[in-house]
């Protein structure tokens, strides 16, 4: 686009040059042999005059005229403003009569001429020197190249910046889906070990009855079970990267659907010798999903119940109001989340305690699904860990 306005310009500003000249050699076809160039005053005093010349009468174009009768040069019109030797004003007018054209440019000269024939059998010929037009486009044209090359190294430079700003979230989102493919391949192939090798402890047995071989096809089943609950859970963030998840919106009240997930986690905390408190502010509903924000309360529980530590565990869960949108907090005690962990915690196979096993700490998917559960419901999802007061999950949910 700058090379094409570029462009334009010089071709607009080579036809401009170009009008000027040829309306200066109308000028001095229009005046009588002998006739000086028109004088323009502005109400200035008068010009001190030397040898009867009139500084006043030049012009910015040098141009003159020449008569020509039977192919030779009679007269030479300068207008007093211009110095033109005999010689150079007749072969000028003779190469002007061999082009065979009333109008165009002598290159060996650097003349236009305008060419114009009398009645009377006499040719009279203008003739404006080229050399400003030429002085002027090459200032434009040196002006326009240093333009160009200085707005090119500005785009180039801008362009490599935006380039790199513009491929870091792809860099970063390719770099994630081969960790995610890395981590899913890992989590299935444990399972499927085990598998395999209780199959092979069976099949090694063949003629012993199924009761003897129980303990090998119930941790078959168990393995079996964990799979299928992991390749769900990939399912499930897999539809909602596709936009693609299942919703049924209805009008849910949240605070009896969270009494109701708390219910089966109170003999878990109650053997662990964790205390459960919930503050809960009843009649709050909102339009959602009923078994997405179930399975949100439940996450956000179990990794709280998980995680909870001495010296005092508790788990306190809290539902509330905050101006048009609904508040749910999960916080419980014990030792806080690293700093550099925080980011990242929501990310899929993440776990801030690279230590903990299955048994402990699930694939690392739950706070993922959380995530994506809370976007779906178009709310936010955060974590804040100290600690003085603990760690605590808060979901903010509009209520339309």
């Amino acid at each position: 686009m700058l090379t094409v306005v570029l462009v334009l310009l010089l071709a607009s500003n080579a036809r401009r040059l170009e009008n000027q000249s040829t309306a200066a050699l109308y000028m001095v076809l229009s005046r009588q042999d002998g006739e000086n160039a028109p004088r323009f005053e502005f109400n200035v005093p008068p010009l001190e005059q030397k040898d009867g010349d009139d500084d006043r009468n030049a012009s910015l174009i040098p141009v003159f005229s020449v008569t020509v009768e039977g192919g030779q040069a009679t007269d030479i019109n300068d207008g007093g403003q211009v110095d033109v030797s005999e010689e150079t004003a007749g072969q000028a007018a003779q190469e002007a009569l061999a082009t065979g054209q009333d109008y165009g440019v002598l290159p060996s000269l650097g003349l236009r001429f305008l060419m114009e024939h009398t009645p009377e059998g006499t040719t009279r010929i203008a003739f404006a020197d080229q050399t400003w037009e030429r002085s002027t486009m090459r200032t434009l044209v040196l002006s326009c190249l240093l333009i160009w090359l200085l707005a090119m190294a500005a785009f180039f430079f801008v362009g490599l910046f935006l380039s790199s700003l513009a491929l870091r979230p792809v860099e970063k989102a390719w770099k994630q889906q081969r960790q995610f493919v890395a981590d899913a391949s890992h989590e299935l192939k444990t399972p499927l070990t085990v598998i395999l090798a209780n199959i092979g402890i069976v099949l090694a047995h063949p003629d012993e009855p199924v009761s003897t071989q129980a303990k090998w096809l119930d941790y078959t089943q168990e393995e079996a079970r964990q799979m299928k609950g992991l390749v769900e859970d990939l399912l499930f963030l897999a539809k909602s990267d596709n936009a693609r998840l299942t919703a049924h919106p209805t009008q849910v009240d949240l605070c009896q659907l969270v009494q109701g997930c708390l219910l089966p986690f109170e003999p878990v905390v109650f053997e662990a010798g964790v205390t459960l408190e919930s503050k809960l502010e009843p009649g709050l509903t909102l339009t959602g999903d009923e078994l997405q924000l179930r399975r949100l309360v439940r996450i956000l529980l179990d990794n709280a119940v998980k995680y909870v530590g001495p010296p005092n565990p508790a788990v306190t869960v809290t539902l509330a109001r905050q101006q048009d949108k609904l508040r749910l907090t999960v916080h419980n005690t014990g030792d806080p989340i690293p700093p550099e962990h925080l980011p990242h915690l929501f990310e899929r196979f993440y776990r801030a305690d690279a230590s903990r096993n299955r048994s402990q700490g699930g694939y690392g998917l739950g706070l993922a699904i959380a995530r994506s559960i809370v976007e779906t419901h178009r709310g936010k999802i955060s974590v804040t860990s100290t600690a003085a007061v603990g760690t605590t999950f808060t979901v903010l949910l509009p209520r339309r």
